[in-house]
């Protein structure tokens, strides 16, 4: 019976893939890194295509779990080796390693979260298109059993999160059903990481998060309802977001009466919060500021 063709893949590599052990399935990444580099070289497109549909369909989704582990780190040296060029084949790269982080084995789980950290790395904004997906799986593992496999979430948590902060792109629109979906979770871990997913994107001057506010506001109640300090800490920090935003962007009116308002609300609010209003810093010295040239009377009564 002749060996299945995995071409581009030479058997070498692809025996590696599938080893057991993790230094083999290195030394395999390694060379198949060194392919794509070739490819590139000459201009090889339909390679890399055909190589990263090897690596998905043949080791990715296999039923042996080392051969998982093998298309994980195979594609994840796949994405390394194209750089910025990565962007271009997300769309093989991304899915087969996302269904790894439902399977069975914690270590395929690890190796996943690894590897779309090593994608996402090389890749940046051109993840975003995949953000929804990447975010309800990381919600899951972020209640995963395994402490290895909630590391490696969290360190890939932290990258997207960097990845969103920086883009002027991400689709708020087409998030806020899956948040309104997931903020009723029941885990205490899971609430922490939506929770902080917020907190970030009330930090971003280019999402209007607070707009979206009524679709989920119910959610985040319930989430306050929780009995662990950590989580109401950080339910209670979004409220003081909303609301020193809300007064931030709206600027103070002329009325020397709301000002005052405004203003001893700001006062309470900053010194409940403390530093997590750093944030909004800017935003309320905009606002504050022209006070400081009203005449005496005025001040007086600011």
């Amino acid at each position: 019976m002749t060996e299945k063709d995995l071409s581009p893949l030479t058997p070498s590599i692809a025996r590696g893939l599938n080893d057991k052990l993790y230094e083999k399935r290195k030394i395999a990444a390694l060379e198949i890194e060194r392919m794509v580099k070739e490819f590139i070289n000459s201009n090889e497109a339909g390679q890399i295509t055909s190589l990263t549909a090897v690596l998905a369909e043949e080791f990715a989704v296999s039923h042996n779990n080392h051969s998982r582990k093998g298309g994980l780190i195979g594609l994840a040296a796949t994405a390394i080796a194209l750089g910025k060029d990565a962007g271009l084949y997300l769309k093989s790269l991304i899915p087969p390693v996302l269904t790894c982080f439902y399977d069975q084995d914690s270590r395929v789980r690890y190796y996943a979260c690894e590897a779309l950290y090593n994608i996402a790395k090389v890749a940046r904004g051109s993840v975003l298109p995949f953000f929804n997906n990447v975010f309800d799986g990381l919600s899951k593992l972020a209640a995963d059993p395994d402490p290895n496999v909630k590391n490696g979430a969290e360190l890939l948590d932290r990258l997207i999160k960097d990845i969103v902060t920086e883009s002027s792109s991400f689709d708020l629109v087409s998030f806020i059903p899956l948040l309104r979906d997931r903020i009723y979770t029941a885990n205490p871990f899971a609430k922490q990481f939506l929770v902080s997913w917020l907190q970030v994107l009330y930090a971003v001057p280019d999402v209007d998060l607070i707009s979206h506010l009524p679709e989920f506001l119910d959610g985040l109640f319930n989430i306050f309802k929780d009995r662990n300090p950590e989580i109401r800490k950080m339910v209670q920090c979004i409220h003081y977001y909303t609301f020193v935003k809300q007064v931030c962007e709206t600027r103070l009116t002329s009325d020397d009466v709301i000002q005052f308002t405004a203003i001893t609300w700001l006062r309470e609010f900053i010194i409940l919060s403390g530093r997590t209003m750093l944030p909004f810093i800017a935003g309320i010295l905009k606002s504050i500021l022209p006070c400081m040239a009203y005449d005496q009377d005025k001040q007086n009564i600011l």
